[in-house]
């Protein structure tokens, strides 16, 4: 039997732009390598944390990372596309290839009903977002309720299931939380954007709540890397990844 034990990473950081650089860093130092056996870039490798927790005490002072000059690397994200993501975030527009978006569990949900060789899909009715918006201004404070699932038990059977699965709320000390959870997450293609994106969800909901912007913490089990991103992390951070060479791979990552 083997003796080994998962790391859980805790981290610290000021804002989102110095949690990834912190997330990079220990990720290379603590972070496991597998192949991947089920999920995106199923053969390929992954350099994961066993479970991280991120704490972000001011998420509103640096929302995107910043690449030092003359570092030859692309930034992972700007600020146009966050604020794209921000439109996703909160409607609950899908294409018909999509199996769900974001927004739409968020502020549009649906069911969907199979009836012989078709596919139903019935509105739950409910804006996760605007409920726990009135929850807090109509009940005060004092609550565990206001919490915006994104999964479903339904989820398991499909191919590319969401990746956040739940985004909980506190109002303390007269600031809005977040306490996310994702059970998969890509540090390099998906980190950057996803929490500048929420960060902005986070403040529209603190300014209707009539309350300061608060704090993010974030956990996961599957916060990673994929080879197509070690060079990169290794330039970013001046770090090596146990001399192992990355690969030149095109990222396709889902969770974003």
């Amino acid at each position: 039997m083997s003796e080994e034990f998962l790391k859980p990473v805790y981290i610290e950081a000021f804002d989102l732009d110095d949690a990834w650089f912190q997330c990079l860093s220990s990720i290379i130092d603590n972070g496991h390598i597998y192949t991947i056996e089920k999920g995106s870039y199923q053969g390929q490798k992954r350099l994961e944390f066993d479970f991280v927790t991120i704490r972000v005490r001011k998420p509103s002072h640096q929302i995107i990372p910043v690449i030092p000059e003359g570092m030859s690397i692309p930034a992972p994200t700007d600020m146009e596309y966050v604020q794209g993501y921000l439109s996703y975030l909160l409607t609950g527009n899908k294409t018909a290839t999509e199996d769900y978006t974001y927004g739409e569990r968020l502020v549009d949900a649906k069911v969907r009903l199979k009836e012989g060789s078709l596919i139903k899909e019935m509105p739950l009715e409910v804006n996760q977002v605007e409920e726990v918006i009135q929850m807090y201004k109509t009940h005060g404070f004092g609550t565990n309720q206001a919490v915006m699932e994104i999964g479903m038990p339904s989820d398991i059977k499909l191919a590319d299931p969401p990746c956040l699965r739940i985004i909980d709320t506190r109002v303390r000390y007269g600031k809005l939380h977040f306490m996310l959870y994702f059970r998969s997450w890509d540090l390099w293609g998906g980190f950057p954007s996803n929490l500048g994106g929420l960060q902005l969800v986070k403040q529209y909901m603190a300014s209707e709540i009539g309350v300061e912007d608060g704090e993010i913490i974030a956990c996961s089990k599957g916060l990673h890397l994929y080879e197509y991103s070690w060079e990169l992390a290794q330039t970013r951070t001046k770090k090596t990844i146990k001399g192992i060479p990355a690969k030149n791979i095109p990222p396709v990552s889902s969770c974003r």
